[in-house]
C-alpha cells in the first residue's frame, strides 16, 4: 500500500510557522506518513510571505514523533553546500533520523534564481546540483573531504558529527518528464519526485503509464531490486478531482511503480481554513 505525504507551499497562508506546525500535528494523529515543505525564496509577489522551510521543520520536528520530514524540493544551486550539511545532519539528529531531503534545479529560474543574483540557465543550475550533490554528500561522511570543481571548492574539510541515518540522509531527486537526464539523475539516488511538462499548465503529475515508463527508463540506470522510492503527487482534494474515487487513482499509480503519494494542499485550490479538517481526517485509502 503506498504510504502518504502532505507537501505545502512555504508561502501565503502557509507562511505562518505555528499553522505548519499544527497541521503537522494534525497529520500524525491521523495517520499520515510525511510532511513535506516546498523551498521557494521568493515564489514571486503574488505569493505574499514566505517562510524559511528549515526553520520551520525544525519547529515541526519538536512537535512529532513519527513524521517523516523534509523539503520537496530544495534548489542546491540556491544553498550553500557546506550551509545545507550543517542544516540537514542537525535536523537528522533533531528528528531521530527522520529527514528526507528532496533535491532539483529550482523553478521559477527569474522569480527566484535570476531575480536575486543566481543563475537563471537551466543547464548551469542543473551542474551546480550534480557537483553540490557531490559534495554534500562528501561532508555527510564525516570523513576528511577535498572537493576541486567548477563551482565549489572545499579543502581538506571534515564535518562532524555524520548524520545519524546512515549510508546518508536519503535524498529523493525531483524530475520533469520527458527530459532524460534528471532521470540519470536520479538513478544515483535513493528516490525520483517527477513531473510532466505540459505546454499549457508547465508541468502536471505523471499519469500512471508515464510513471510505468520512467521507472523503466530509470531501472536502466541502476539495480531495479535495490531499494528506490517513487513518489507521485496531485490534489486528490481539488474539487476537479473529486468525481474520482481515491482507491482507483491511487491502485493505478502503485501498479505502476509508485511507494508514495503526495498529497499537494494549499495554494491554489482552497485557503487555508479548509485544511486543518482535511488534514485530520487522515490520508486518502486505497480500499
Amino acid at each position: 500500500m503506498l504510504r502518504c505525504a502532505l507537501n505545502l507551499p512555504n508561502f501565503g497562508d502557509f507562511a505562518d510557522p505555528h499553522r505548519l506546525v499544527d497541521l503537522a500535528c494534525r497529520a500524525e494523529a491521523s495517520g499520515w506518513d510525511s510532511f513535506f515543505l516546498w523551498d521557494h525564496i521568493r515564489a514571486g509577489s503574488w505569493a505574499g510571505p514566505v517562510a524559511d522551510p528549515w526553520v520551520a521543520l525544525t519547529a515541526v520536528a519538536t512537535a512529532t514523533e513519527r513524521l517523516i520530514l523534509g523539503t520537496m524540493v530544495t534548489p542546491l544551486p540556491r544553498r550553500r553546500p557546506t550551509t545545507l550539511a550543517r542544516q540537514t545532519v542537525t535536523l537528522d539528529h533533531l528528528s531521530k533520523g527522520r529527514l528526507v531531503l528532496g533535491v532539483g534545479i529550482g523553478w521559477p529560474p527569474d522569480v527566484d534564481f535570476a531575480d536575486l543574483g543566481d543563475s537563471g540557465d537551466d543547464r548551469v543550475r542543473a551542474a551546480q546540483l550534480d557537483e553540490g550533490l557531490d559534495v554534500l554528500t562528501g561532508l555527510w561522511s564525516g570523513e576528511p573531504f577535498s572537493h576541486q570543481g567548477e563551482h565549489y571548492r572545499i579543502n581538506d574539510t571534515q564535518f562532524l558529527p555524520p548524520p545519524l541515518q546512515q549510508p546518508r540522509i536519503p535524498i529523493w531527486v525531483g524530475c520533469m518528464w520527458p527530459r532524460r537526464r534528471p532521470l540519470r539523475r536520479a538513478a544515483r539516488w535513493d528516490g525520483i519526485v517527477p513531473l510532466s511538462h505540459d505546454p499549457e499548465t508547465d508541468f502536471r503529475p505523471p499519469t500512471p503509464a508515464e510513471l510505468a515508463e520512467i521507472l523503466a527508463y530509470v531501472h536502466r540506470y541502476r539495480d531495479p531490486s535495490a531499494p528506490f522510492e517513487v513518489t507521485v503527487g496531485g490534489s486528490l482534494s481539488d474539487p476537479a478531482e473529486q468525481d474520482r474515487p481515491a482507491a482507483e487513482v491511487l491502485g493505478a499509480y502503485e501498479e505502476a511503480g509508485a511507494t508514495w503519494w503526495m498529497e499537494s494542499i494549499g495554494w491554489p485550490l482552497r485557503p487555508y481554513e479548509y485544511w486543518p479538517d482535511y488534514v485530520s481526517a487522515g490520508p486518502p485509502r486505497q480500499g
